[in-house]
C-alpha cells in the first residue's frame, strides 16, 4: 500500500529561493471527506490529480493519488469545490542532497508559506535548511483541509 511520510515546516525567511529548480500553480480542493479518508482534486494549468490520504499517524499516511483527465479535474473542482478552494505555487528545490517542496499560498491563505520533505521512513535523517523554521507535521491546523475551512488570512496574529 502506498504510503507518504513527510515533514511539514513553517518557512522563516526567503533565502529557500536561490534552491528553486521549478515551480508550478496548483489549485485543489476535498470533493470528500470521512472520519477514516478524504478525496481531492488538484489541478495545475496542464494536468489533474485525483487523490486519496487516509488518516494521519505520526508523520505517515496511505496515499493513492491518479493522473487524470485535466476536463474532468475541472469540472470536479468546479462541481464540489464550492469555491473553497487551496491555491498555491509550489516550488521545487534541491538543497544539499535532498528535495523540498515550498507551498507558498495564495488567495485566503496569502502569507502562509510552507517546506515539506518526503521521507523513505520516519527514522529517515535529512538536512534542515537555516529558512526551515517551526515543524507543523502535527499541527492539523497547518493542513490544506484545516486551512480551507479556516484560511490563513482570518487567524488571530
Amino acid at each position: 500500500m502506498p504510503k507518504e511520510i513527510e515533514k511539514k515546516f513553517l518557512v522563516i525567511d526567503n533565502s529557500w529561493e536561490n534552491y528553486v529548480v521549478g515551480k508550478i500553480l496548483l489549485k485543489q480542493a476535498y470533493i470528500a471527506i470521512t472520519e477514516d479518508c478524504i478525496v481531492r482534486v488538484r489541478l495545475s494549468d496542464k494536468k489533474a490529480w485525483l487523490t486519496v490520504k487516509g488518516k494521519q499517524i505520526g508523520f505517515t499516511r496511505t496515499e493513492f493519488e491518479y493522473e487524470i483527465p485535466l476536463r474532468e479535474g475541472v469540472e470536479l473542482l468546479k462541481e464540489f469545490s464550492h469555491e473553497k478552494q487551496i491555491i498555491k505555487t509550489r516550488f521545487f528545490l534541491e538543497c544539499k542532497g535532498y528535495e523540498w517542496i515550498v507551498d507558498v499560498f495564495d488567495g485566503n491563505n496569502e502569507g502562509l508559506v510552507i517546506a515539506e520533505i518526503e521521507l523513505r521512513s520516519e527514522k529517515s535523517k535529512f538536512f534542515m535548511p537555516e529558512w526551515v523554521g517551526e515543524d507543523v507535521t502535527t499541527d492539523f491546523k497547518y493542513t490544506n483541509l484545516h486551512l480551507v475551512e479556516h484560511p490563513f488570512n482570518k487567524w488571530e496574529k
